[in-house]
């Protein structure tokens, strides 16, 4: 019962943000909307904010799956840029509002999971220290999330694809050359 009220209590600030800005919209609103009292929604969330985040990251982690190794992580980029679009108007909000924060702390988080798991995986046989990994997806975290702020600032109007195309370009077989450096620089 507990993530059927979460998913409605998400879905009726999602429905609001439609109607007005995030930092418009209060806890009263949603628990009107959801037809709850406060207290329902105090007893899941501690503020609004709580539940923006709970939002990115229940719902990008379905989103993204299992697409997180080497051969795969354009695709799962590729859903990264999908769910936003297709929650444009609830990111857009995000984006432009106080909760700006909560969406560039799970962007990021979201991207250097993807980024480290990558990169262990190309670390196999490679006798790279933990932390130069942590730098390499560090690294790359940062011009993943700048590109998707820019392109979510931008109104989202460049083809996804075109991006990642782009990208796919620039770092062809870049993690696997910062593994062999970082390999032969601290043997």
């Amino acid at each position: 019962m507990s993530q059927i009220t979460k998913k409605a209590l998400a879905g009726s600030l999602k429905k609001l943000s439609l109607e007005k800005p995030l930092d418009k919209i209060t806890v009263t609103d949603i628990a009107e909307d959801c037809q709850v009292n406060r207290q329902t929604f105090y007893y899941h969330f501690q503020d609004i904010y709580d539940l923006v985040e709970w939002i990115y990251t229940s719902e990008v982690a379905v989103a993204l799956g299992d697409k997180r190794t080497y051969d795969t992580w354009e695709q799962g980029f590729l859903q990264l840029f999908q769910y936003i679009q297709k929650n444009k108007v609830f990111v857009l909000n995000t984006y432009h509002s106080l909760s700006r924060e909560y969406l560039e702390r799970f962007l990021y988080k979201e991207a250097y999971n993807l980024l480290m798991d990558v990169i262990n995986e190309k670390s196999a046989g490679f006798s790279v220290r933990d932390r130069d990994k942590t730098f390499i997806a560090h690294f790359y975290k940062y011009g993943f999330v700048g590109l998707i702020l820019d392109w979510i600032g931008a109104g989202m109007k460049e083809d996804p694809k075109t991006i990642l195309g782009r990208l796919s370009v620039v770092i062809h077989g870049n993690f696997t050359e910062a593994l062999e450096r970082f390999s032969t620089a601290h043997p």
